[in-house]
């Protein structure tokens, strides 16, 4: 498999990745985080930035509404790449921080779920104002410690109740969840959580719980979201859990969030070698992309071509 440089300085992303622009020429800033060092079971989601990449050469500049996204300049920055965690969440807090400053739409590819938290810190430190996090997983990751590790994959939304501008479990709202542990089960005994379990959402309909979460989530003026590809029914994720969303759901989801002001967005725990079909890699891929139209078509950019 080519480098990641190799692959940044070709075609990637459709074609549509620039590497002779500059950031702030950029609509979209792409990077990716290959650490799992915070996983509690099964590693292998360090390698889904080069794997993820690898696919994106043949697919066409265009999306599944069949909308034109030729015009899209996408920047992918490469990988966030050391061996001390404590140093390279510094890096991604930091890079994350300029952005959101700048106004600059991203996606970031994990990684285990630990990644999210230099990400959501970065955010908090760009902002003076209350922001929402939307949370789509099959875990709440709310423990305060996963394995004696504050740091686990496990404790990414509570890490962020510990931001300045997260005031309460209120700015987060949790989609597609079917696990807790035991001390997210305490957790939320005293606390209330915007919540759409797996088997809720079943239930509901993609519609209405789109309409549930642009409801409550209306009132932040910037919102993340954090994709854990493990809230399907897939196994190419280190821990899985049977009866997840479809795919299918999951899109048409995710094209409603975007009428919330997302600022940006991840998708992560995708462990290709946990999955010889790469499934796992090519949903992720998708969801990548049409995340980046959905976003597109509110800066009018796309071209439809067809009713």
């Amino acid at each position: 498999m080519k480098t990641t440089q190799e692959m940044i300085n070709e075609k990637i992303w459709a074609g549509l990745n620039r590497p002779e622009i500059t950031e702030d020429e950029a609509d979209v800033i792409i990077f990716g985080i290959p650490f799992d060092g915070g996983v509690s079971f099964r590693t292998g989601a360090s390698e889904a930035p080069q794997a993820i990449r690898s696919i994106t050469y043949t697919i066409p500049p265009s999306n599944e509404y069949f909308e034109d996204m030729s015009m899209v300049k996408i920047k992918d920055i490469g990988d966030f790449s050391k061996k001390d965690r404590q140093s390279l969440f510094q890096d991604i807090e930091n890079k994350v921080e300029e952005l959101v400053r700048k106004d600059k739409f991203f996606a970031m590819i994990g990684g285990d779920h630990s990644v999210t938290i230099p990400v959501l810190r970065g955010i908090d430190n760009a902002l003076d104002e209350e922001f929402g996090i939307i949370h789509i997983d099959t875990h709440f990751d709310l423990c305060d410690t996963l394995n004696d590790d504050k740091l686990s994959h496990g404790c990414t939304q509570r890490r962020a109740l510990e931001l300045k501008n997260i005031s309460s479990a209120d700015n987060i709202f949790f989609i597609g969840i079917r696990s807790a542990e035991p001390d997210e089960l305490e957790f939320m005994k005293n606390n209330k959580l915007n919540l759409i379990s797996a088997a809720e959402y079943e239930k509901l309909g993609t519609d209405q719980v789109v309409n549930q979460v642009v409801e409550v989530m209306g009132k932040y003026k910037k919102i993340y979201i954090t994709i854990d590809i493990d809230v399907l029914d897939t196994f190419g994720t280190g821990t899985p859990q049977i009866g997840g969303i479809s795919s299918r759901a999951l899109l048409d989801l995710l094209r409603g969030l975007f009428d919330l002001n997302v600022i940006g967005f991840d998708v992560v725990e995708v462990a290709p070698k946990l999955d010889p079909s790469w499934s796992s890699v090519f949903i992720g891929r998708r969801l990548i992309t049409e995340c980046i139209g959905n976003h597109m078509r509110k800066q009018n950019v796309l071209v439809k071509h067809w009713r």
